[in-house]
């Protein structure tokens, strides 16, 4: 037998039982070219069960039409919509397809906030201050279809509390 190599009639416990912790439901969402694109999923639908706000910090923001109307569809149903967005970008190109959808987003009472001060990097949404997600996805088609991304979607008041506190 080679040194540190386990043969594969050897028995290993790879994944071993882990103890409960925390009280907290989590669950990480990875997607990639070609996966089932569970953020987009998990956007989508707590989006639409929205009842009194939805909080989303986005570096790119280029919303596809289901997204676009699903959060259209909450603002014009008394859901409070807010995106922070990014006024200082590295990619003009978005920077100015994201401003194509401002006019039609405050329309229907959304309200869209650019940061000034630094280029916005941050990637979080928290919905009805229970639903929280942070992680790598932009709201963009290229984020939910052809990059490996990965965020991690937390129930619970207290994180969602603690993500909001950085949002205002």
């Amino acid at each position: 037998m080679t040194k540190g190599l386990l043969m594969p009639d050897e028995k290993a416990n790879f994944f071993p039982p882990l103890a409960e912790a925390g009280d907290k439901l989590v669950r990480v969402l990875a997607s990639g070219p070609g996966s089932g694109f569970d953020i987009y999923k998990a956007y989508v639908l707590a989006i639409r069960q929205a009842s009194k706000s939805i909080h989303i910090t986005c570096a790119y923001f280029v919303p596809d039409a289901q997204i676009l109307q699903a959060l259209q569809d909450a603002a014009r149903r008394g859901v409070d919509v807010q995106i922070i967005l990014p006024g200082v970008t590295d990619s003009s190109l978005v920077l100015h397809a994201a401003q194509s959808y401002y006019s039609e987003m405050m329309a229907s009472g959304i309200k869209v906030h650019q940061l000034q001060i630094a280029v916005l990097h941050a990637k979080t949404a928290v919905i009805d201050g229970v639903w929280a997600t942070v992680g790598s996805t932009n709201i963009d088609t290229r984020s939910f279809l052809h990059n490996y991304e990965i965020n991690v979607v937390v129930l619970g008041q207290e994180f969602a509390a603690a993500l909001e506190s950085a949002f205002i």
